[in-house]
């Protein structure tokens, strides 16, 4: 029981949060091979995770157009109840969820029984072809809780205790349709299509700076290697290259802009996952004052074009975060290929001394998600039995005939019209009235 009035009334103290003993939890779940079909109401498999969220989820998930749409809206909403109801050690359909702030486009919290938010829990999800990515804050170990169980340092309208807040993203950089707004206007006017996301000095550095460019046969050339090319801001313009060591490379330019759009991709899954700290929207009237620093892109899991499943690619996790010209000091980010194509960012703040962000976990939808979700199944009639038997003062020492030291209860043992004494004289025994006991 996670919410009593009575607590409440009693005017417990609200003890100082500590969220550097808490722990976060980063969850992968892949759904591109989940749920087969064309409709999530009729795909294999579908009906019983569909059965363990609420009716307005489920509504929200069959109004979706595509059918990948509604696949990772379902997986998303099942990761949310499992981090929940482990966190919090609730059952699975115990667990109430609603908005901070605005109640159509807030971040999604945990509640209690009134709605109330709960603290030392946050979660944020993110989905992007296929993969639906899940980071928690469990701070629940730092709580206190009163008699009935109520858990101490719940936020109300009026105080606010400090919190640990998550954020993540998943962007995918194969977005072809990109291609056709910058062979029209090159890679620097479909750039300054963001202006109202990306700062100046943002925008310059997605413009004209290149980390490294891989080549088709798996060469990494480095920005030093790459030299003045790096100003290329157009596609299929052939390239030359002399490396300081005398090496000669020839290329299209198309690498230089996948390099480019790979970095693009870097800021906009940076940027995604801290606002989405506080639920904020990409409207944000900070978002120009929010820069990045030290960016750079992670390589990707596998070599270009391959199309080996699941491998994580590198991590980086030096970047700098200015707000106003500004650090921030109290948020920590990270970034991490997954595959060719994916990136996935992950933010932290608050008093986030002490915490570490760990890798992502792949879940299995049936160990992982629907076993724990399901409830245990009633044992049978027999396991029952034995159960009872086991803790009844009575001790049957055999199968067909009791050993009874009452005197009374031996006769009534003994009548004649007691039929089942052989088949199961426990069953019959607990028949006998209390007061003959």
């Amino acid at each position: 029981m996670i919410t009593n009035v009575t607590d409440l009334q009693h005017g417990y103290p609200t003890p100082a949060h500590s969220p550097n003993e808490g722990e976060v939890t980063c969850w992968l779940l892949d759904t591109r091979d989940l749920w087969p079909g064309d409709n999530i109401s009729t795909a294999k498999g579908a009906a019983e995770a569909l059965s363990l969220v609420s009716v307005q989820e489920r509504n929200a998930i069959r109004g979706k157009m595509f059918v990948q749409d509604a696949r990772m809206s379902l997986a998303s909403a099942l990761l949310k109840r499992l981090f929940i109801s482990r966190t919090l050690g609730i059952k699975w359909d115990e667990v109430r969820m609603a908005r901070k702030g605005n109640e159509k486009h807030g971040k999604p919290c945990a509640v209690d029984n009134v709605g109330r938010p709960i603290a030392g829990i946050d979660f944020n999800v993110s989905h992007q072809g296929g993969l639906v990515a899940l980071i928690g804050f469990n701070g629940r170990s730092s709580h206190e809780y009163t008699p009935s169980g109520m858990v101490y340092g719940m936020i109300s309208p009026t105080t606010q205790p400090e919190e640990v807040m998550c954020g993540v993203d998943i962007v995918c950089v194969n977005e072809r349709d990109d291609y056709r707004t910058i062979d029209a206007e090159g890679f620097d006017g479909w750039v300054d299509i963001y202006d109202a996301v990306f700062s100046g000095e943002e925008r310059w550095s997605m413009k004209y700076d290149v980390d490294y460019v891989t080549l088709y046969d798996g060469t990494i050339l480095n920005r030093d290697a790459i030299g003045r090319h790096d100003r290329c801001i157009a596609r299929d313009k052939p390239l030359t290259i002399t490396t300081l060591s005398g090496q000669d490379y020839s290329f299209s330019s198309e690498l230089i802009l996948e390099a480019k759009l790979r970095r693009f991709y870097t800021y906009f899954c940076y940027k995604e996952s801290y606002i989405k700290l506080a639920g904020e929207a990409l409207l944000a009237p900070w978002l120009k004052q929010l820069e990045f620093f030290n960016v750079r892109s992670p390589k990707p899991g596998m070599e270009a074009r391959c199309s080996t499943h699941g491998r994580w690619g590198e991590e980086v996790e030096d970047v700098e975060v200015h707000m106003h010209g500004r650090p921030v000091s109290d948020v920590r980010m990270k970034i991490q290929a997954f595959e060719e194509n994916f990136m996935i960012s992950t933010a932290i703040q608050g008093d986030i001394q002490g915490l570490k962000v760990p890798a992502f976990k792949s879940l299995n939808l049936q160990s992982d998600v629907l076993a724990f979700a399901r409830p245990p199944a009633p044992p049978k009639r027999e396991e029952r039995v034995h159960k009872r038997m086991a803790s009844d003062p009575i001790m049957l020492t055999s199968p067909r005939r009791p050993t009874i030291t009452d005197p009374l209860l031996h006769t009534l043992y003994t009548l004649k019209d007691m039929p089942t004494m052989n088949d199961n004289p426990y069953l019959y025994a607990r028949e006998v009235p209390l007061c003959l006991m």
